[in-house]
């Protein structure tokens, strides 16, 4: 009987403890889960696409860049008829590839190929800068699918090889579609320099995050780990 209530007492001492360990567990799972994935069920559909020119999944574009884009667009519809989608993401589901992902948005927005003949769409990945570009068929008279690919892998992605520069990538694809779009002669890709990479000593921000991160998590780990072993021998002492 002594040692039943002594087990209970046990129990009851260290329920407290474990309470919290089991709380702080929760919150480090929770805070070290990666973001969720986006599938293309997740797209907003184009509840007015003649207005919708830019879609962000990820916030990586300034305001002034989204309008600047939205009238280079706007203009090049009313102009010439065809219309040019961007849309960024931040990571996609598990197995899916940003060329299988773009081709299911694009014939989400546009089902049919009436209204996919003059539709261009160019996705970025932005967790690891992936990008696709997709055509309808009366666009490709235009923007061959050479020049196409040459914008989602040339001109797209040497603003974000020289540091993320998302707004001067996007303005820079979005130029040169619109040249191509408008039946001036392609001003091609642009010219890569050569420059010596020097180490930087100071870290990026997304390292800071990542560090940040981490100590945040060890702390937690730690106080989990520490608060049920203090609780257990503060009621020890008492009982003592």
């Amino acid at each position: 009987m002594i040692q039943q209530l002594k087990t209970r007492l046990n129990w009851g001492n260290l329920l407290p403890g474990f309470m919290i360990s089991l709380f702080l567990t929760v919150i480090v799972g929770f805070w070290t889960t990666p973001a969720l994935a986006t599938g293309v069920y997740q797209v907003p559909a184009l509840s007015s696409p003649s207005d919708t020119w830019v879609v962000e999944m990820d916030d990586v574009l300034s305001r002034s860049t989204e309008g600047r884009l939205n009238n280079t667009l706007s203009d090049l519809a009313k102009k010439t008829g065809y219309e040019v989608r961007f849309l960024t993401v931040h990571r996609l589901d598990y197995g899916e590839t940003i060329d299988s992902f773009a081709e299911q948005v694009f014939k989400k927005w546009f089902p049919t190929p009436e209204t996919a003949a003059n539709q261009t769409l160019l996705v970025l990945d932005t967790i690891n800068n992936n990008s696709a570009i997709k055509t309808g068929e009366k666009t490709q008279s235009l923007l061959t699918n050479e020049i196409a690919e040459s914008v989602a892998q040339d001109t797209l992605k040497y603003p974000l090889r020289k540091g993320d520069k998302y707004n001067e990538a996007f303005i820079a694809a979005s130029d040169r579609i619109a040249t191509v779009l408008s039946g001036e002669p392609d001003p091609g890709a642009p010219i890569e320099e050569d420059n010596i990479n020097v180490d930087s000593t100071f870290k990026s921000a997304e390292e800071t995050n990542d560090t940040s991160a981490t100590i945040i998590v060890v702390v937690l780990l730690i106080v989990a780990t520490v608060v049920p072993m203090a609780t257990y021998y503060y009621f020890q002492g008492n009982r003592s």
